[in-house]
């Protein structure tokens, strides 16, 4: 058993984003659904065994792993409405409440009314055992830790909206924002918003788990790769974390990006799409040599870390009200 085998791991999670389940059942939970398969109610009984899962292994954490703290794991990312429109604001409003429906249960120890209301509204009735309430109450998380990547925004009754590319969450485009290769919004201050907002939700502390940006990084003739673009990106990014911390008053834990090197992207199945300061030799086919070799990223995020932050590489910027 992990915690036995690890009993100096201080953090830990149970399920990776957890919601993922509702947008990508198989990628998230290895859900295999056939034709005569009611999706929504095998998604969301699944999304109940992973729910009272996680509660009994928190249980059993703080039994095994004295001092230990367990945390859930979303994928986050306010919503934004496209227009101060009450549908476009209602509409960001639910689409934000179902990203925290299954977090509330485990910060929360049970299944909220609004969670309850959505499962009657799609006539989805779970099958429960008598004990699956009391697990769930005796094990809440000690701290919610989440991936951000992006911001989406909300637009309804528009034919005419365009949709971001490449991403599971369904979203219109925000035009104050840029967006990646694969049609990502790129969103800093989405990330404040984003920590502000879980914060004031569940008042626990909080860890940045996954923070990246992919993108097709190109090998030049001396072997070098300059990525300062996610370089840029990840910079931004911690310091609207920083500025959070420091000016918002989150709690928060730490933070790692998505991630030290180069792998296949789970999203859309790509080697070309990269997230890593270590670039690896291999293709979209599996051919490569699998050399490893750090790129301009490599000894920025080293420089980071070492200086707990306090060395972004950046121009300091105006003070922040």
């Amino acid at each position: 058993m992990l915690f036995e085998a690890l009993p100096d791991v201080r953090y830990w999670l149970t399920f990776n984003e957890v919601n993922m389940i509702l947008h990508a059942p198989f990628l998230a939970a290895g859900l295999v659904l056939g034709p005569d398969d009611d999706v929504t109610a095998v998604t969301f009984q699944a999304a109940h065994h992973q729910l009272v899962a996680s509660a009994a292994a928190v249980a059993l954490a703080r039994e095994l792993v004295p001092g230990a703290l367990v945390g859930c794991m979303f994928a986050a990312g306010s919503v934004y409405p496209y227009s101060c429109d009450p549908a476009n604001v209602l509409a960001a409003q639910k689409l934000g409440a179902d990203d925290y429906a299954f977090v509330d249960v485990q910060v929360r120890g049970g299944y909220s009314r609004t969670l309850l209301k959505l499962l009657e509204r799609k006539g989805v009735r779970l099958a429960v055992d008598e004990s699956d309430a009391a697990t769930l109450a005796s094990g809440t998380v000690d701290f919610v830790s989440f991936s951000y990547y992006g911001s989406r925004t909300a637009r309804v009754d528009d034919p005419d909206a365009e949709a971001t590319a490449g991403n599971l969450f369904g979203s219109a485009r925000n035009p104050y924002l840029s967006e990646s290769e694969w049609g990502w919004p790129v969103d800093p201050v989405g990330l404040r918003i984003t920590l502000n907002e879980v914060y004031a939700r569940y008042a626990k502390p909080m860890f940045i788990v996954e923070n990246g940006l992919g993108a097709v990084d190109v090998v030049q003739p001396d072997g070098t790769i300059d990525d300062g673009y996610r370089i840029s990106f990840l910079r931004d990014h911690l310091h609207e974390m920083i500025t959070a911390v420091e000016i918002d008053g989150v709690d928060l834990l730490g933070y790692t990006s998505w991630g030290p090197i180069d792998i296949v992207s789970a999203s859309s199945g790509e080697m070309r799409k990269r997230y890593g300061f270590v670039h690896v030799d291999l293709d979209d086919a599996g051919a490569g040599t699998l050399n490893r070799t750090p790129k301009l990223s490599y000894d920025w995020y080293r420089r980071v870390i070492a200086s707990n932050g306090a060395d972004l590489g950046w121009r300091e910027p105006s003070p922040v009200t």
